[in-house]
């Protein structure tokens, strides 16, 4: 039976104190909210206003602290609110997705494919102006074999990458010297999500080997 590998780039812990913090700040959010209005519009506009303005960071929150992500054999599995599973031999769509949030940029592999052609983002490395945190070794390692198994020229060039960042990792390279540090800097500022196209990173990768 194939060992499950969580693919949760954050610990847990770490997650849920976000979320906590979320649900803290949009109840005292909907609560000012709701005050203001009701001192226009009565009590019940204003309870109507508050639930408005703080339910749906609650759920975002609540959603954000039961998420989690697995490798399960070539399944890339993602669960919150209900569970979706992509098979890395069946995919359809792979991109590179790199998102910037309050000086936090992230580099996840956006994966669509079988079994019901839905889509995940597994989150490979968060880099900022202090450091930054990575998929550990194992992780990477059967993604590599997960996606060098699909039989696609396209999955093998990303396998190729994630290769090439346990190399760089193995040799104790500094952010700078790491393929994904080096792709999720290239894309410019100002946008919270970009992709990085299949064709850029196959130009990458083959410089990787030059």
């Amino acid at each position: 039976m194939p060992e499950r590998i969580p693919l949760d780039l954050l610990d847990v812990a770490v997650v849920r104190k976000r979320a906590r913090f979320v649900v803290v700040a949009a109840l005292v959010l909907g609560l000012v909210i709701g005050e203001l209005v009701a001192l226009l519009g009565g009590f019940l506009a204003g309870g109507i206003a508050a639930v408005v303005v703080a339910a749906p960071l609650i759920v975002l929150a609540v959603v954000e602290a039961r998420r989690r992500v697995w490798l399960d054999g070539s399944r890339v599995s993602v669960r919150a609110l209900g569970t979706r599973t992509v098979d890395l031999h069946g995919l359809t769509a792979l991109d590179l997705m790199v998102t910037d949030v309050r000086g936090n940029r992230t580099i996840g592999l956006l994966i669509t494919g079988a079994p019901k052609g839905r889509t995940i983002n597994v989150a490979l490395a968060m880099y900022n102006a202090i450091g930054g945190r990575e998929q550990g070794v194992l992780a990477l390692r059967k993604l590599a074999d997960g996606l060098s198994g699909a039989g696609d020229p396209a999955p093998l060039v990303f396998a190729e990458l994630l290769v090439a960042q346990l190399r760089a990792e193995a040799r104790g390279e500094d952010a700078a010297g790491r393929p994904l540090y080096q792709l999720a800097t290239t894309v410019p500022a100002g946008k919270l999500a970009q992709r990085i196209q299949t064709d850029a990173v196959t130009r990458f990768v083959a410089t990787l080997d030059s």
